[in-house]
């Protein structure tokens, strides 16, 4: 017997960088895939003193139901951070999520309708793109520049969007940081328009040389939903993130909410409040982004060391990735098999692209898992891989893709 299925759940589909991370199981395999944090990076001792002190002192709040928007110390905590930011942020419009991811999916739930347009970088997340497409809308890509998306709002269906939904900083998957300027461009172009602009901020912390400029939102009050996470800089594995956003759509957002999971763990809110207010936090970031400065330098040398002369990349600033351009006519997709059989993982671009032809030729690589030897070994096997393929011909796309 086959059972019928909604209409929506033919939009759910499978993420190719989940379905990667698989393959790195493999012995052997050296992935600059998945943007997962560098386990090194987790403040384990912190997290188990502040568990067993929570479970010592609080047990029975820790391990008891709770409210839906998520206990209200960890809200001031993070209306208090965003108030620093120049965000003017109360207690009432915060909502602890599992993840920022949940807080994606309710960003669909609430502001998104069958036919709804929505504006997305291009290339853009790919699990924003998961977590928008179930609810029906119709993408909508945004042009850039070398300063970040446009803000030209020109044509018909960009004018009637329902919302605009950006990473400003360290964008995955490029890796690019919208200029101040054109931060300022959106903020003038938005203000006053039936359009929401979504925020989303997961590695606005992991900056190298000098922090972002300050949020968009904080441009747009009443205008605007931003989405934080605890998981680059903390642990994902305890999958707590947060919104920002008015009132009255946090009220309806924690209703959603409580049809799906009715809340966020008690116990992991006040562990990583415990966390918060010892000052790991601050104390650890600055021993991240040295980490990752490191390793982003590791593959940016590489990169130059091994790459032949027609792939093109970006420096990023912060953040977890870069981006790689290969020649026209190459297939990022296709080459993927031969890399793998060089016990090397990457994500080809063509998944980040939510409207209109995807490039072929693109894909993005993470140093954030890999160490600098592991780095160089990769893209020395990658390198390999592109230089063989390229010079096979550079009129076929089926022999680059061999």
């Amino acid at each position: 017997m086959t059972l019928t299925l909604s209409q929506r759940s033919a939009h759910y589909t499978s993420s190719p960088i989940r379905e990667l991370l698989k393959l790195t199981e493999q012995p052997g395999m050296i992935s600059l895939a998945g943007g997962l944090p560098a386990a090194e990076s987790f403040p384990v001792q912190s997290l188990r003193a502040a568990c067993a002190e929570v479970l010592d002192t609080q047990a029975q709040g820790a391990l008891q139901y709770g409210p839906s928007e998520g206990i209200a110390p960890l809200r001031e905590w993070v209306a208090a951070h965003l108030r620093a930011q120049g965000i003017p942020a109360q207690l009432d419009e915060v909502l602890i999520t599992n993840g920022s991811q949940q807080g994606l999916d309710l960003v669909g739930r609430v502001l998104i309708d069958p036919a709804s347009t929505v504006l997305v970088e291009r290339p853009t997340y790919l699990g924003a793109l998961q977590a928008f497409a179930p609810y029906g809308p119709c993408f909508a890509d945004l042009d850039d520049d070398a300063e970040g998306a446009l803000p030209t709002l020109d044509d018909a269906a960009h004018r009637d969007a329902r919302m605009v939904y950006l990473q400003p900083n360290f964008r995955n998957p490029t890796g690019q940081t919208m200029s101040t300027a054109r931060r300022a461009q959106w903020a003038q172009t938005l203000r006053g328009r039936p359009i929401a602009l979504v925020e989303d901020n997961p590695y606005g912390d992991l900056w190298f040389d000098q922090p972002p400029p300050p949020p968009l939102a904080a441009q747009l009050p009443g205008q605007s939903i931003l989405l934080g996470s605890f998981s680059k800089v903390l642990s994902p594995g305890l999958r707590l993130g947060y919104i920002h956003a008015p009132a009255e759509v946090i009220a309806k957002m924690t209703l959603a909410r409580q049809a799906a999971d009715l809340q966020t763990s008690s116990l992991t809110q006040r562990l990583v409040l415990k966390v918060l207010e010892r000052g790991v936090l601050e104390a650890q970031l600055p021993r991240i982004r040295a980490l990752y400065r490191g390793q982003r330098d590791a593959m940016l040398a590489a990169l130059e060391r091994h790459m032949p002369d027609s792939v093109r990349w970006e420096t990023p600033q912060g953040g977890m990735f870069i981006w790689l351009s290969l020649p026209e006519g190459a297939d990022a997709t296709a080459l993927l098999p031969l890399a793998l059989a060089r016990k090397v993982a990457y994500v080809p671009g063509a998944a980040f692209y939510a409207a209109g032809t995807a490039p072929r030729n693109t894909l993005r690589l993470s140093y954030a898992t890999a160490m600098p030897e592991q780095i160089d070994t990769a893209i020395a096997h990658l390198g390999g891989v592109f230089s063989r393929a390229l010079s096979r011909s550079h009129h076929d796309a089926s022999v680059l893709a061999a």
